[in-house]
């Protein structure tokens, strides 16, 4: 399974694996292991606790189960490679000039990436274990730079990125490419749309389904937004 395309290659924050190679019944307490809270803030914790539980929910499952469960994201994955093959085709160079060296964005800025319940559970799918070590492990880590915390030695620590993040073009980058290639408007247009059929809420959609699935199992997170967000909530039920 490819690994999504990053488009910022360089990182300010340095990262270092856990120190051992956990078992996949001791990854699940890895942030036990590794117990020095103090140094994360909500952000952190809250990304921290629900990663370390969707795992701990992913190892429990028998081989057909977590078959199954890939199998619900199949069609998606295909979705993200095309919009990987889109981006690193046509923004991947000037994303990393114009915006990361220079700050001039918002894209990957501290703490300002949202992201789903879904995209932890996509991701800890498509994921080895020694990328959910490091993921761990970074988010133990004072982060008092301007960019996310996710950034490491080789650019975004996530093998499959949350939704938000992948799909965030500023206006200027977007004029730019759009103007010097002009069919890449309507393909970025159609993958827009897409995007919206796992995405909200307005009919049945994967990121939905994915949250269910936990919540049937007794697992919650503030990070399921199609069940805790008012403005979804609403969109669910005019749908």
């Amino acid at each position: 399974m490819p690994k999504t395309m990053c488009l910022v290659m360089e990182t300010p924050l340095v990262v270092d694996l856990l120190p051992v190679r956990l078992g996949a019944p001791d990854l699940a307490v890895a942030v036990e292991k590794y117990p020095d809270r103090s140094k994360m803030n909500s952000y952190q914790k809250e990304q921290s606790d629900t990663l370390s539980m969707v795992h701990q929910r992913l190892v429990s499952l028998s081989s057909s189960e977590r078959h199954e469960l890939e199998g619900t994201i199949a069609d998606y994955l295909s979705f993200r490679n095309d919009v990987d093959f889109f981006l690193s085709e046509n923004f991947g160079n000037v994303c990393t000039q114009k915006c990361y060296k220079n700050r001039l964005s918002a894209c990957c800025s501290r703490e300002g990436i949202i992201t789903f319940f879904a995209d932890v559970v996509v991701n800890a799918l498509a994921s080895q274990k020694w990328e959910i070590e490091s993921m761990l492990t970074a988010l133990q880590i004072s982060n008092n730079g301007f960019k996310c915390i996710y950034l490491g030695n080789y650019g975004c620590m996530w093998h499959v990125k949350p939704i938000v993040c992948e799909m965030f073009l500023c206006d200027q980058v977007k004029e730019d490419i759009f103007r010097e290639k002009a069919d890449t408007r309507q393909v970025w247009k159609e993958l827009k749309r897409r995007e919206k059929l796992y995405t909200w809420p307005d009919q049945p959609v994967l990121f939905d389904r994915l949250e269910t699935y936990f919540l049937d199992s007794g697992y919650s997170s503030p990070l399921m937004y199609l069940h805790n967000s008012p403005g979804l909530l609403r969109v669910k039920k005019n749908g």
